[in-house]
């Protein structure tokens, strides 16, 4: 009886061992695609800000029907998100018509003395940043999942006020703005890995969006603040 326990406990163990080394080798395709997925999405983003850049006069003169389609786009990848082929035509979609609408504050940007410095060096903080704050969230033990509520919030304050300075036009409160906005979206850098690392989410476009969205507004914000110091006035 003694032999056939040890038995079990040791096929027990084996199995066990066996699901988690499965369960590791799910996740690591899991981050791996989702992180492939983000690399593309960038691509994709930088090739319709270049195109953008060729027609900026006509995407500020429709800018807002460009916004709405790029929103359009984006719940389109949400709704698609477990349609295989469908789901990356709508996510390069999205990112491509992003670049697009960020076309007008880059040629606003280079029409600036020393412009093209200006993208390049918020383009280099960005990058940095993200690539610190990932590694960070990788290898900290500390939980930031916690942190999703008060982010939100923060979010939804910072969409309203960039709204409301839509009619004001303030430099100042822009810089505010922007600033507490690259505060911000460094924290969900933080919170999307863990929550990549983690599995939160179903399919790794999810992860992919969602690493997107941070970059981007991180590469906004750095670019507005760097944009308004670098003012003549």
């Amino acid at each position: 009886m003694g032999l056939y326990d040890r038995n079990y406990i040791r096929n027990n163990v084996q199995e066990n061992t066996y699901e988690k080394t499965q369960t590791r080798s799910n996740q690591g395709v899991f981050i791996k695609q989702t992180y492939q997925l983000f690399a593309a999405s960038l691509l994709a983003a930088t090739v319709g800000a270049y195109i953008g850049i060729g027609m900026a006069g006509l995407i500020a003169s429709f800018y807002w029907g460009f916004v709405i389609l790029e929103f359009g786009l984006l719940f389109g990848v949400y709704a698609a998100k477990k349609k295989a082929g469908l789901n990356l035509i709508l996510l390069f979609g999205f990112t491509f018509m992003s670049g697009l609408t960020l076309a007008p504050l880059l040629t606003h940007i280079l029409g600036m003395a020393g412009g093209a410095s200006i993208i390049a060096n918020a383009f280099m903080l960005t990058t940095v940043s993200f690539g610190g704050l990932s590694l960070f969230a990788m290898n900290t033990k500390r939980d930031f999942s916690a942190m999703g509520k008060m982010l939100f919030i923060t979010l939804i304050v910072v969409v309203v006020a960039s709204l409301i300075n839509i009619f004001l036009g303030s430099p100042i409160m822009q810089l505010i703005i922007a600033s507490i906005s690259s505060i911000l979206f460094s924290a969900f850098i933080l919170y999307d890995t863990q929550n990549i690392i983690r599995g939160a989410y179903e399919t790794p476009i999810e992860g992919a969006i969602a690493l997107y969205l941070d970059f981007l507004n991180l590469f906004i914000s750095l670019l507005q603040i760097l944009g308004i110091f670098g003012r003549d006035e």
